[in-house]
């Protein structure tokens, strides 16, 4: 069956914008029709958008859906206020989680304390069950005594590289954890059940397609996460794309040892490898060249030295596969470009630098010859950007410079690094364009851009920097119909407005998948 859609905005993100009808058929598009629609072709479905507006899906620039299924089954901790909450909240899920208690979600810029939760805190809610909270950005948390234990974690044990065990000044354990040494301790936490996990990436999956996303993306697929998705996809229970790319430092061997994911199988493939170098802007794990305000020498640090790094890049390339590199501090960033000078093809497997928070101008020139593509956590600007100026002062003002980016022609991404904000993409754009914080600066007005080219980050771009630009991202024969109904046109509301578009349905190769 044949499906033309008409009576409606048509954006096409391509130089012809506006189309008035699409003719689309098992899931691809057949024809755009730009100045009169054919009401009278045979076997076809005519398709009234009534007045609505249609444009290609979003597609998710960096996020870690595999997380997202976690964290729905996790205790949330995002709207506490203060440690008395914190307890509260976890108080009271004591009964119901006798194993463990597993907390998502706080912050400590937004707490009342303004500072990390100890393990006394979390020891007053229970001694006797492990207890780990997980800081909003994921690159830190707090465990119990009893967590700790589990952990193996004790007065002796050592900072892992790339990682910190705080101690108070008495040399006692704290219960705070962060980056590493965080990420090495909160594996020994028991799983959930396979049908525990199968129920929580439906809803997963569901979250996405209802904020109009068609192609999402686990950013670091461990072992457990491969082996999920590998079985989802054999189930033929996935309900959109996904993107895996390996944890390179614990995973690497999934990349040769299953080939038959170089492309999609069932809605599932492996794009290539995943490494961090550094760590969160909002919890001052972030490498930086110059110290964070009010530190004298204190800059975060690296995870790899740059030795380590190369190796890892020279066999990205000689394995022919993509990389994306998280960078959040300006010295990180300056690492991966450094690396990649070095790599005289890694141009063809277009390096994707993660968030970019702190990159500067003349290391984003340097990006474009390199073929680097950075992925701008630009939602920072709205929800830490207050922290950012405390933090960064001068230069929280050029977070994710996506205008400089921009004049420099190099193509550029939007995400949300979900779970860490919902894969809300409006609200993504509108930070872009807006650059406000939450409580109303103005952060670098310079780098403000037009929804139509944050839309292309979501869109067009996307679809290029997962080598699928011939395919998704924009409306034109040939291409997947993969398209949203929205009820207003993105293009001519005003600003603040474009927080109320509503998602009317999400459309995957032809297929309604979600409706609002």
């Amino acid at each position: 069956m044949k499906n033309l859609y008409y009576h409606g905005t048509i954006i096409t993100m391509e130089e012809k914008l506006y189309a008035k009808g699409v003719l689309e058929e098992e899931g691809k598009i057949i024809d755009v029709y730009y100045d009169q629609v054919p009401l009278d072709l045979e076997g076809v479905s005519y398709i009234d958008l009534e007045g609505k507006t249609l444009m290609p899906s979003f597609i998710d620039g960096h996020s870690h859906i595999a997380q997202v299924a976690m964290t729905l089954q996790t205790i949330d901790l995002s709207n506490c206020r203060n440690f008395s909450e914190i307890e509260k909240t976890l108080t009271a899920h004591v009964e119901e989680n006798k194993s463990c208690l597993i907390g998502f979600g706080y912050d400590h810029n937004m707490l009342e304390e303004k500072k990390h939760p100890s393990k006394i805190l979390l020891d007053k809610v229970s001694t006797t069950i492990p207890i780990l909270i997980t800081h909003k950005s994921g690159h830190m948390g707090v465990g119990n005594t009893s967590f700790l234990q589990l952990a193996k974690i004790t007065k002796e044990s050592e900072n892992p590289v790339g990682g910190l065990i705080e101690r108070d000044q008495d040399g006692n354990l704290t219960g705070y954890l962060e980056e590493s040494a965080f990420m090495q301790a909160s594996c020994c936490l028991p799983q959930p059940s396979q049908e525990e996990m199968i129920k929580a990436f439906s809803k997963a999956e569901q979250l996405y397609l209802s904020h109009g996303i068609t192609t999402a993306q686990e950013g670091l697929t461990k072992e457990k996460d491969f082996q999920l998705l590998d079985m989802l996809a054999k189930q033929h229970q996935l309900h959109l794309d996904i993107v895996s790319y390996i944890d390179m430092k614990n995973s690497a061997h999934l990349v040769p040892e299953h080939p038959e994911y170089k492309e999609y199988h069932n809605h599932y493939r492996i794009g290539g490898y995943k490494l961090i170098l550094d760590g969160s802007p909002q919890g001052k794990t972030a490498w930086l060249s110059k110290p964070y305000e009010n530190e004298e020498t204190y800059c975060g640090y690296p995870v790899y030295s740059d030795l380590t790094l190369k190796t890892y890049l020279e066999r990205t390339v000689n394995e022919k596969e993509q990389v994306l590199v998280h960078c959040n501090g300006d010295a990180a960033c300056e690492q991966m470009i450094k690396a990649c000078q070095e790599l005289e093809d890694i141009k063809k497997y277009r390096p994707i630098m993660i968030h970019a928070q702190t990159v500067r101008k003349d290391q984003l020139e340097r990006m474009v010859p390199l073929g680097i593509i950075p992925s701008f956590f630009v939602a920072h600007v709205y929800y830490w950007g207050d922290v950012h100026i405390q933090n960064l002062k001068e230069r929280a003002y050029k977070i994710s410079p996506s205008h400089t980016a921009l004049e420099l022609g190099l193509p550029f991404t939007f995400h949300q690094d979900t779970p860490v904000l919902p894969p809300d993409m409006f609200r993504t754009i509108w930070c872009s364009v807006k650059r406000r914080t939450m409580s109303n600066v103005s952060l670098g007005e310079e780098e403000r851009i037009s929804v139509i080219d944050a839309l292309k980050a979501v869109t067009i771009h996307a679809a290029y920097s997962y080598f699928e630009e011939d395919q998704k991202g924009s409306i034109l024969p040939g291409k997947r119909t993969d398209f949203i109904i929205l009820d207003k046109n993105p293009l001519e509301v005003e600003i603040d407005r474009l927080l109320d578009i509503q998602i009317v349905k999400t459309i995957l190769s032809g297929k309604v998948v979600f409706t609002n």
